[in-house]
């Protein structure tokens, strides 16, 4: 009855448009005020809300988000996209597939599906458009490009994941969601392969491509803070959220420095953002924190678990079961509060069929970047709409290719946890 109490009310505001935040909170307290006295109700669900975000590994997540801000506007992505061109510009349907390798790789720097978004697809929609391409498809590439930034590191999802399944290392989920996030990019840069050929697009011609060199040397001092960050972490000399701090200060030298893009009175504004992000952020932390707990003194969990074995003993029958759930929860609830509300649900259920928890935070966190380019509430999909002035409803059909790309990344993944836990383990770190 609790639990039909909880979600039954969280769905409804959900529909009726309250900041999700505030719809777990009041679906919470008046699911709590139906089971328990109003004053232990009341004082649980405040400390809830404090103690979710009471974690030393949370402070990475504004440290990252303050980076992605300052490589937003560093003129770190106009240098990555050059250095994308001289990759891949020559070959057919070039300019997608720089796209596809831009976002990427500004997505890994920045952590941020919205910031590679708009980063990216300010400079190569337009550009797109101007080569022949529509811009509903060169849109659609963009969105569901960008959300490669949630799998390969630095990733704050990732370190979300880490706290809501109760202390799986970080540097085992930074390493283990490279080859995951390289399987979406190729399988994204095949589907729109198969578009661009339909189309009969051809290449761009060789003088409008950079020479490789400049192009590598303006990119080198951009993705050497991959390089820094993750070898600083696998190699013990900092923990994941010094290496947050470590990436805000290269970002800052980098772009008011050496690239010279950023002058000291942008950061004012920027840091503005960045705390506005952070604080949306923290508080959706608090309020899933609050429903976890909720969730657990009514033995939702465990009820879930036990329906779900009741079901199958089959691993890939279950998984199969979680992912159209997680799919469906994708559509309508971001990120943040569906790995801090579900990962306590699933994950149980998922060891006890012997499946590690890094494998499925993967398969988890793949699954959850499909619903960022996901009507009615995916974030990624709506920035890319209003950066690329067209409407949902125009980029439908393009981006069913793309979505289809994603989910054969999603089912390769979940069968075969190799491609998760592979670097993991070769590094020693599983």
């Amino acid at each position: 009855m609790s639990s039909a109490l909880l979600f039954g009310i969280f769905t409804i505001l959900l529909l009726i448009n309250l900041p999700i935040a505030l719809a777990i909170i009041f679906a919470t307290l008046v699911t709590m005020l139906a089971t328990i006295d109003s004053l232990p109700a009341l004082t649980t669900i405040a400390q809830r809300l404090a103690a979710g975000i009471d974690s030393f590994a949370l402070l990475a997540i504004p440290f990252f988000i303050v980076s992605g801000y300052l490589m937003g506007q560093g003129g770190i992505a106009a240098r990555l996209i050059a250095f994308a061109k001289v990759l891949v510009g020559r070959l057919p349907g070039g300019l997608a597939f720089v796209n596809v390798i831009s976002c990427a790789l500004f997505g890994s720097i920045s952590g941020s599906a919205v910031a590679a978004t708009s980063a990216i697809g300010g400079f190569m929609i337009p550009a797109m458009k101007k080569e022949g391409y529509d811009k509903p498809f060169s849109t659609a590439v963009t969105v569901t490009a960008a959300t490669t930034g949630m799998l390969i590191p630095p990733s704050n999802i990732l370190i979300i994941y880490s706290l809501a399944s109760g202390g799986v290392s970080i540097a085992a989920l930074f390493i283990a969601g490279y080859l995951p996030g390289l399987l979406v990019t190729l399988l994204l840069i095949a589907a729109s392969a198969m578009y661009v050929r339909k189309q009969g697009i051809k290449p761009l011609a060789s003088d409008q491509i950079e020479d490789f060199w400049p192009a590598l040397f303006g990119a080198i001092p951009s993705l050497m803070l991959i390089v820094l960050i993750i070898g600083g972490i696998i190699g013990g000399v900092f923990t994941p959220t010094e290496a947050g701090a470590i990436a805000v200060l290269y970002s800052l030298i980098l772009s008011l420095v050496f690239y010279k893009q950023l002058k000291v009175e942008d950061l004012y504004p920027l840091l503005l953002k960045a705390v506005n992000t952070t604080a949306i952020v923290m508080l959706l932390i608090g309020a899933s924190s609050a429903m976890s707990w909720m969730m657990s003194y009514e033995s939702i969990p465990q009820t879930l678990s036990e329906t779900l074995l009741d079901l199958s003993d089959n691993p890939l029958v279950i998984l199969l079961i979680i992912n159209l759930t997680l799919l469906l929860i994708g559509t309508f609830m971001d990120m943040t509060p569906a790995v801090l509300i579900f990962t306590p649900i699933f994950l149980p259920v998922a060891e006890s069929l012997g499946i590690s928890p890094l494998h499925f935070g993967i398969m988890m966190i793949l699954n959850l970047s499909i619903g960022l380019c996901t009507p009615p509430v995916g974030s990624v999909l709506f920035v890319g709409c209003s950066i690329g002035k067209v409407n949902i409803s125009e980029i439908i059909k393009p981006i069913l290719p793309l979505y289809a790309a994603m989910i054969a990344a999603l089912v390769l993944v979940t069968m075969f946890p190799a491609i998760s836990e592979f670097l993991p383990q070769l590094l020693d770190l599983i």
